[in-house]
């Protein structure tokens, strides 16, 4: 072997650990694939969740086609249902009138032409005495034809065909009574079934135990009430007119307009009905809008001794007709929107226009509605919330619900009121209890404990330091802001038309110093905030005050009432300067600041105007800021634009597909908001022309 070959091998390879750059580069590859995994699987989870947005857009898009197509259901099941009872009603008339001449048939005379021929015996005369018609004689000593034995068979057999017909007609009409009974049942409880029962409940704002009493009282007033005839009564130039109440049916659709009362047909002089006084002497009107007149409304409206005149209605200013269709109506005095219109009095030049601003959905009835002091909030209340929205964008701004309430059965937030600063908001519920929320921080700031049954009304005083509420439990109370502590004004009248007093409604006057009420016995009571003493009581609704409010001068007070009418009432004689006795609670005279007590025998505040057109009950009423609107909400789901000065309806409003329970107008602008049992609250504009 050469020694070369001994050099002729492979050269030996370390066998120690790799350098340091090769360990950094398969580092830096292993990070780098991580990366990409991460970014693989965002990238997948970015994908997912797009098709997920993309599935849910499209689920709304499905969900908002479906509620718009239910919508349109619904409205087509009311526009049927009011072509229903429009054609209800047409055969309704059509009877009555063929009624009209069947009976003029019976109760006519017969003919008095000779006949042509023996079968010639005319027109049967109704069942009874009969006595032998001039001209029916046969001849000279002939027998009348009353008299023949071959014709009083005759006249025997068509009595027996009339009683059966008569019979029939009878069995008819209890068989169509029946059928519409049982509609209306049918009517009750779909609206039992979509929950609104709570709103067309004549007894809404009533506890169940004391609805026996309330209805008793009810059926008594309604068979008092006369019968279907209008009667006015002329003195001088003024012509007072009294409309009889109408039957409003609840299943009354947005197609069809509620009847409104006629105008002024006649001038006879109407005496009281049976069993009603004489008319008692009148009270000046305020403001005059004519020649002052010297007496009351015709006994038929029933009024208190202080009741004053009914409002007069000019010769020539006829109101809307009766059975007026907005379809054959003047394009000038009416106007339409997608699901609401209004029509304007064609008796009276139109100085007015409305508008509908937002439409606001909720989640169930609609109990109040309020506006804050500056106007650019609207508070509502329904079923364990309360909503603040933007009046000027229809934004819902804020949602406050006590989460520490029980959870069990409804909580109905039956009156919202703003503090003066719009800082708070104050809620009274059916639990009995006051909230005072701080809207900023959406918490309760207060809360005031002391009424025994549901709070149905809250007001605060213009200087925001105290707040008045009313419930169900006889009493309204005065609370103060600060110390929480609180005044009791309670109901204690002997006198009182009923046992059930309870407060439906409270307002404080614009100055502080009184503060009304109206209650469940129909009489509206003031009472003065610095003593607690009760000042006034108003008698002249016929049945349960369901809402009050003062006039921004704080001299006039108007109310409305289940009796379906509004009062005016001139409260001017209690403000400061007016002659008074000043008496201590107990009677006897005091020193330093007291209040105005009538004399007895002395006169009180006078209701000037009456008010009348409504349907149905009155439900709520509200002043416009600057005093010229007096605007009503009602059961038969209108609302309707009255002149404060002369109480004769501007326009009537339709849109709401059940009762208008709650409406405000803003203290600052021409605004108007309505909340309803369809589960809506309205905000409309109104402007003057």
């Amino acid at each position: 072997m050469s020694s070369s070959t001994i050099y002729n091998h492979r050269t030996l390879q370390p066998s120690g650990p790799p350098s340091q750059g090769t360990s950094q580069h398969q580092g830096h590859a292993r990070l780098n694939d991580s990366f990409d995994a991460i970014r693989h699987e965002f990238d997948a989870m970015v994908s997912e969740l797009n098709l997920l947005r993309s599935q849910r857009d499209e689920l709304e898009a499905k969900i908002g086609a479906q509620v718009g197509e239910l919508t349109k259901i619904h409205q087509s099941f009311y526009d049927l249902e009011s072509q229903h009872n429009k054609i209800r009603t047409q055969y309704d008339d059509e009877v009555h009138r063929l009624r009209s001449e069947l009976h003029a048939l019976r109760q006519g005379v017969q003919p008095s032409h000779p006949p042509m021929g023996p079968g010639s015996i005319g027109i049967p005369g109704p069942a009874g005495p009969s006595n032998p018609l001039p001209g029916i004689q046969l001849g000279p000593g002939s027998q009348s034809y009353n008299n023949d034995p071959y014709y009083s068979r005759d006249r025997e057999r068509e009595r027996d065909k009339e009683r059966e017909r008569e019979q029939r007609e009878r069995e008819r009409e209890r068989d169509r009574i029946d059928r519409e009974r049982e509609s209306d049942n049918r009517d009750r409880e779909r609206d039992r079934a979509r929950g609104e029962n709570r709103v067309v409940d004549p007894d809404f704002k009533r506890g169940l135990s004391d609805r026996d009493p309330k209805r008793s009282k009810q059926d008594r007033i309604k068979s008092d009430r006369p019968g279907i005839s209008s009667h006015t009564k002329t003195l001088g130039t003024s012509t007072f007119a009294y409309i009889p109440t109408d039957h409003f049916s609840p299943s009354l659709g947005p197609g069809m307009t509620p009847k409104l009362p006629p105008p002024p047909s006649s001038s006879s002089a109407v005496s009281g009905g049976p069993g009603l006084p004489p008319p008692p002497p009148t009270q000046s009107s305020y403001p005059p809008p004519g020649p002052s007149s010297s007496s009351n409304p015709p006994a038929l409206t029933e009024p208190p001794p202080h009741s004053g005149a009914l409002v007069p209605v000019q010769p020539g200013s006829a109101g809307f007709p009766d059975d007026l269709d907005i379809h054959t109506i003047s394009p000038e005095f009416k106007k339409e929107g997608s699901d609401w219109f209004a029509i304007f009095n064609p008796g009276v030049k139109r100085v007015l226009d409305v508008s509908l601003v937002h439409n606001l959905m909720h989640e169930s009835v609609v109990c109040c509605v309020r506006f804050s002091h500056d106007g650019k909030y609207l508070a509502t209340g329904c079923n364990r919330t309360a909503q603040i929205y933007d009046t000027k964008t229809g934004t819902k701004t804020c949602v406050l619900v006590d989460e520490a309430a029980g959870k069990s059965g409804d909580l109905y937030i039956r009156s919202v009121c703003f503090s003066p600063d719009g800082k708070y908001l104050a809620t009274g519920a059916e639990d009995k209890q006051i909230r005072i929320w701080d809207i900023q921080k959406k918490r309760i700031r207060n809360v005031f404990d002391g009424h025994q049954q549901e709070i149905y009304s809250l007001d605060f005083s213009s200087d925001g330091r105290l707040i008045v509420s009313g419930s169900g439990d006889k009493t309204a109370r005065i609370w103060d802001m600060e110390t929480g502590s609180s005044k009791v004004l309670t109901i204690n009248d002997p006198d009182s038309l009923n046992n059930d007093a309870g407060v439906t409604s409270v307002a404080i006057s614009p100055n502080g110093q009184f503060v009304a009420a109206g209650s469940l016995d129909t009489v509206v009571r003031i009472w003065d905030v610095a003593t607690a003493q009760l000042v006034e009581r108003l008698r002249g609704h016929k049945d349960s005050v369901y809402s009050v409010a003062f006039t921004p001068d704080g001299r006039g007070l108007v109310s409305g009432s289940l009796d379906k009418t509004l009062k005016y009432w001139d409260v001017s004689g209690l403000m400061p300067g007016v002659k008074g006795r000043k008496e201590s609670a107990n009677g006897g005279p005091i020193n330093g600041p007291g209040v105005l007590v009538r004399k007895e025998g002395e006169k009180g505040s006078p209701c000037t105007m009456n008010f009348m057109g409504h349907k149905d009950y009155v439900l709520s009423v509200a002043v416009s800021h600057d005093g010229q609107w007096v605007v009503s909400g009602s059961k038969d789901r209108g609302v309707q634009f009255w002149d404060s000065r002369s109480a004769i309806v501007q326009c009537m409003l339709q849109g709401h597909k059940n009762s208008v329970i709650s409406i405000d107008l803003s203290p600052a602008g021409n605004i108007l908001a309505t909340g309803s049992g369809d589960w809506q609250a309205r905000i409309w504009s109104y402007n003057t022309i």
